[in-house]
């Protein structure tokens, strides 16, 4: 997840960069001058009483349920407007939760309503892997069984950071995986790099083919290749924190937390892969580690948007807008950064990518996530809002 840590001074879980963006103890906003041609947007809240939470999704069933993930373990459910007073799932005594690690996302398949299963990805008890796990819902709707886990894959982590902790079905029916690096400061076991390994990549598998644990599909773009690992998507990601489809064009969106010094946004148009986004030969668009000259750049795809720290420290990658409620935010991919609290839009014009800042909060802004109809919703790890994005 963001880089984070537990600094008691703040009295809460804060960004590395410390204590900025004003605690997370509010979802009030700063004053923000957006460009002329961007729309204006606003912040409600949905609804409260989260417990750190770190992803927020939907079903696809028709229900018009959110699924709230909560970082020690939990699944909760938003229905009609009600947090529902059961967990719709409950693994919290097999979950490490600390830091970076927990329970950090949840995906529902294609046909969901039939297969009545689901996956999830956490840092398990003691904390040395990531595991992608397979749960079943039961008679009643609101609760998944807790003890139906099959395991689908499990990754060894050398550090107790980036986990990655991404899962999502893409547009081909496939369930993508973003794994960090590993842990350790600058990569020092070059996993953004290597291609034998999982670490530091997205990951393409097909768990609803039959095949177990997974199977791996035909176009994957390293299928067949000497030292490659064939559920590679994509390479040279430092910590993919959130990433996301368009639904709307199927192109994909990634959020790559940084080292020390900058944040980046990477993109893939709908249909490729085997995209290398660079680290740690760069970090955003700059060479690394600071201070090297010359870096080869050859065949890297650099980011489409970067931003310095500052009271910015770690990228919280979002949604493009689908919904119907704000016209003028259609396309418009949408994120933020878990320090400042900042909320920015980029969106393509030709061969040209736009930016701008359109909200400066006080969140802890841990994910985005989106209901069925595409409306986009953000939460605050801080104090466990959830927050839809509104038309002022």
């Amino acid at each position: 997840m963001p880089n984070i840590r537990l600094l008691v001074a703040c009295g809460t879980l804060i960004a590395m960069a410390g204590c900025s963006g004003g605690g997370g103890a509010s979802s009030g906003a700063n004053p923000v001058t957006v460009p002329a041609g961007w729309p204006q947007i606003s912040l409600g809240t949905v609804a409260t009483g989260f417990a750190q939470p770190v992803h927020v999704t939907h079903a696809g069933d028709g229900s018009g349920r959110i699924f709230v993930v909560e970082q020690a373990g939990r699944i909760r459910i938003l229905d009609n407007g009600v947090v529902l007073p059961t967990p719709f799932l409950d693994i919290a005594s097999r979950v490490a939760s600390a830091g970076e690690q927990g329970l950090l996302s949840v995906a529902f398949p294609p046909g969901y309503p039939a297969k009545r299963y689901f996956y999830v990805y956490y840092t398990p008890v003691p904390g040395d892997n990531t595991v992608v796990a397979r749960y079943r819902a039961t008679a009643d709707n609101n609760i998944a069984d807790n003890t139906s886990e099959t395991i689908v894959l499990r990754v060894p982590q050398p550090f107790g950071n980036h986990n990655g902790g991404q899962l999502v079905f893409g547009p081909d029916g496939y369930l993508y995986i973003g794994k960090g690096d590993g842990g350790g400061g600058g990569d020092p076991l070059n996993s953004g790099q290597r291609t034998d390994t999982l670490l530091g990549k997205i990951l393409r598998i097909d768990v609803e083919s039959g095949a177990v644990p997974y199977g791996i599909p035909s176009t994957n773009p390293f299928v067949g290749m000497a030292g490659y690992r064939e559920e590679i998507w994509a390479l040279g990601l430092r910590n993919p924190w959130r990433f996301s489809f368009d639904r709307g064009t199927g192109d994909l969106y990634i959020g790559d937390v940084g080292q020390g010094n900058f944040e980046e946004i990477d993109f893939q148009p709908a249909g490729t892969g085997g995209q290398n986004y660079g680290w740690n030969i760069m970090e955003g668009d700059s060479c690394y580690p600071p201070g090297t000259v010359g870096c080869n750049r050859t065949g890297l795809a650099l980011p489409v948007f970067v931003y310095a720290h500052g009271p910015e420290c770690s990228v919280t990658g979002g949604h493009v807008y689908r919904g119907s409620t704000i016209p003028p935010l259609q396309g418009v991919y949408l994120f933020g950064d878990y320090c400042s609290g900042r909320i920015w839009g980029i969106r393509k014009n030709g061969a040209a990518w736009e930016n701008a800042l359109l909200a400066d909060t006080t969140l802890l802004i841990s994910t985005f996530g989106e209901d069925e109809a595409g409306n986009v919703y953000l939460a605050n790890h801080s104090n466990g809002e959830l927050l839809e994005i509104l038309s002022p």
